[in-house]
């Protein structure tokens, strides 16, 4: 494939979603030397940006290419949501290695379509290139109403913790999909976790608009470190509650052993979003999202430490997930 060819299938896989949501304020997308993007009155830019490689973030004998088109996008997504903003546009860089087929782009591109048409964004353009193995870069960007974004930085001592979702169901579903144990009864949804993640992108405009939280951060790298973010940023400590975490629910099989907390700790990829609330607003939270699965889990405290209360025992809670620089 030459470049022009590569340029030539994605716009015409993503063009199709330009035309799809009616980009109001993307005046001018793919072909020319930069897009285009209206600012909308009383809204602030939010940018991100996201690697997804081959060998460190999936296994192309392993990972559907749609399943690599659909999570490098939500990947970044997600980063908005974390932040109480609503995602636009994104711009695609992507690196290929001349194994790489027609196919496998054009899955990888139905897989990225079908991400942006669900997510609400656009390819606002991007870069090709050739490389030894698959690199993909996203970058987002997301608007939020001026000064309601929610940074890491605003936890406070008395704040309850809270978190969306089950943790630890992404991690599960790598190790499923690693071990060829896909077909087992109950690896369906851990699977469909760690392939087709959705980021709380609707969850957290609405904290942000409602001013429910003071800090939020979405678990990508795993509870035991996003939380620590959550504390360093603030110059604040936690207590957490093993009991409390919402674990993974395992698969009915005997010949694997896996054990939930530490993948629900540890485990990271959930992209459930991990948020701290004042205590006199704890009540008007579950009364607001009664249909969500909205779990406290914890503490905000005045020190620096980070403890976990497992059973009668009450230990340090060191950062363990995921660190592309410690494998």
């Amino acid at each position: 494939m030459r470049e022009a060819d590569i340029l030539e299938r994605i716009g015409k896989e993503l063009g199709q979603v330009h035309k799809l949501l009616h980009g109001r304020r993307l005046l001018l997308q793919m072909g020319d030397d930069a897009a285009l993007l209206a600012p909308e009155p009383g809204c602030e830019t939010l940018l991100t940006c996201d690697w997804f490689l081959e060998g460190t973030h999936f296994l192309r004998n392993k990972h559907r290419p749609d399943s690599v088109g659909w999570k490098c996008l939500a990947r970044a997504v997600s980063d908005i949501a974390a932040m109480g903003g609503s995602p636009l546009c994104f711009l695609l860089s992507l690196a290929l290695p001349e194994s790489c087929n027609s196919r496998w782009l054009g899955q990888f591109l139905t897989g990225l379509r079908r991400g942006a048409r669900h997510f609400g964004v656009e390819l606002a353009g991007g870069d090709t290139t050739r490389s030894r193995r698959i690199l993909i870069s996203i970058t987002v960007v997301g608007e939020v109403l001026r000064g309601q974004a929610v940074r890491r930085s605003g936890a406070r001592p008395g704040d309850f913790i809270y978190v969306s979702g089950r943790l630890g169901e992404a991690r599960l579903g790598f190790e499923l999909l690693r071990k060829g144990s896909c077909r087992i009864p109950g690896a369906s949804a851990a699977l469909r976790k760690h392939l087709y993640p959705v980021p709380r992108i609707e969850l957290g405009r609405q904290l942000a608009e409602q001013h429910l939280v003071t800090a939020m951060i979405d678990v990508s790298d795993g509870l035991s470190t996003d939380l620590y973010h959550i504390c360093q940023a603030s110059g604040t400590g936690a207590r957490v509650d093993a009991r409390k975490i919402p674990l993974p629910r395992l698969p009915s099989s005997r010949s694997l052993q896996f054990n939930p907390l530490q993948l629900a700790l540890h485990g990271g990829d959930d992209y459930e979003l991990l948020f701290t609330v004042p205590r006199r607003l704890a009540r008007e939270l579950l009364d607001a999202y009664q249909d969500l699965l909205l779990t406290k889990i914890g503490e905000v405290t005045r020190s620096k430490e980070i403890l976990l209360e497992d059973g009668n025992r009450l230990r340090s809670l060191i950062p363990g997930g995921w660190d592309p620089f410690v494998r």
